[in-house]
């Protein structure tokens, strides 16, 4: 397969053509960076299509927001991503890794994503009304994610966890005070909380 266009195809994600240039120019640029800097475990251009197809899923059950965190972006997953794909969200990526920012920064600029401001910070140090959407990928677990978030969230937060096999376990101990799906797609469990009761 040629491209990322495929990729989405398969999962049922459409976005316009610009927006999947940005991602295949964003996917061209970590994959060079990588090389150099290890950023991240994907190595090849297809590992990183397969990493953005992930952050991109939920687009198709999520309600859109206005504003987004997403807490240790690392690399870019997902919340660079999904900046991309939402133009007209502000988004924040908090990431206290000096070499991760430095990307980070690096590709707002090269690929052209206006949208985003890169906090280089632990997501509790982050100064912000309150997001429409939190979003997370293996960062730690519910609860912890939960805690460290709430000078940032309010009855109105939705959060979008990206999440493995341990979900289930983890949603044990806050699960009376949610409201939530938990939607599973290949070995990916995505939680997306809509309210807290």
């Amino acid at each position: 397969m040629t491209g990322l266009k495929p990729y989405l195809a398969a999962e049922g994600i459409e976005i316009p053509d610009v927006i999947t240039e940005k991602l295949e120019r964003f996917a061209a640029l970590l994959h060079e960076w990588n090389g150099v800097h290890n950023l991240t475990g994907a190595k090849s251009i297809e590992a990183i299509y397969a990493n953005i197809v992930d952050s991109l899923y939920p687009l198709t059950f999520i309600a859109m927001p206005k504003t987004l965190l997403d807490v240790g972006t690392g690399a870019g997953f997902p919340g660079l991503v999904l900046a991309m794909a939402l133009p007209e969200s502000e988004v924040v990526l908090a990431e206290p890794l000096k070499k991760r920012v430095a990307f980070l920064k690096y590709a707002c600029i090269d690929v052209g994503i206006p949208n985003v401001k890169v906090e280089a910070k632990r997501v509790e140090q982050v100064v912000h009304a309150p997001f429409d959407l939190i979003s997370s990928r293996a960062v730690t677990n519910t609860a912890l994610l939960l805690k460290l978030t709430q000078k940032v969230s309010n009855a109105d937060t939705r959060y979008l966890f990206y999440k493995g096999s341990r979900v289930f376990d983890e949603i044990g101990d806050v699960q009376h005070q949610l409201d939530y799906d938990i939607v599973q797609k290949h070995q990916r469990n995505y939680l997306y909380i809509k309210g807290r009761t």
